[in-house]
């Protein structure tokens, strides 16, 4: 469903990815491992369109990508939670999940994926007229989530979703995932938290300085000793 290869990304002099290939197949969970400024957000960022890989190909539904306007690369299915949120702070709830819905049209649909984000996320419909700036960190992560689905997409892809979060709200986040995967969503997830996210994903790759270094199933990447060693503690 969606395949890097080769990808070669810089930010002016400094090489960040180094020609990393992975894939993600329709109906997986695929985790993207790393430590800080492995190039994980780089990753996500080239699959967007935020920034243009010099050399190698991003490919979505057989369609190549890695010149396509970002608002295009959403509207062929492709969703973000972004690293730290990224919520529109001095709007409201509702408003957020609006701008989520920007390229849709019709207000049908709108309304049915306003009561499927309301149904995930029910703190989100008691919340709707506040100011989403006020919501707690776990809500606001709640709120990135939901709005990101009310693009309809077909794989949504999350960078660091656990971030900040306390461990209960962090269970919370990773049981939201499995729920989206069972209801027919793709997942594209980088993460930090290497044991919930392992614990989850159906395959996993793991990113040092710009260069996947391993990919494997998830349940092999759990028993990897590099992967003990560098992300598990032990």
């Amino acid at each position: 469903m969606l395949r890097l290869e080769n990808v070669n990304t810089y930010y002016g002099p400094s090489h960040v990815l180094q020609d990393l290939s992975l894939e993600v197949n329709r109906g997986e969970i695929v985790c993207l491992l790393g430590a800080n400024a492995a190039g994980k957000t780089t990753t996500m960022k080239t699959i967007f369109g935020l920034v243009h890989p010099t050399k190698g190909s991003v490919t979505f539904n057989d369609q190549r990508i890695e010149r396509k306007l970002t608002g295009d690369i959403v509207k062929s299915g492709l969703a973000l939670v972004p690293e730290a949120r990224r919520i529109f702070s001095r709007m409201t709830v509702l408003e957020n999940l609006e701008m989520g819905a920007y390229s849709r049209r019709s207000k049908t649909e709108f309304q049915q994926d306003l009561d499927h984000v309301c149904e995930v996320f029910p703190r989100i419909r008691e919340r709707l007229k506040q100011i989403a700036g006020t919501m707690s960190g776990g809500e606001q992560q709640m709120l990135a989530m939901g709005r990101a689905l009310m693009s309809r997409p077909t794989m949504i892809c999350m960078d660091e979703p656990s971030m900040g979060l306390s461990p209960k709200l962090v269970e919370t986040v990773f049981e939201t995932i499995l729920r989206i995967r069972e209801e027919g969503m793709t997942v594209f997830l980088v993460e930090q938290n290497a044991t919930m996210a392992l614990t989850l994903a159906d395959r996993g790759y793991v990113l040092q300085t710009g260069k996947i270094v391993l990919s494997d199933s998830a349940k092999n990447l759990l028993t990897n000793d590099l992967v003990r060693q560098a992300y598990l503690g032990s």
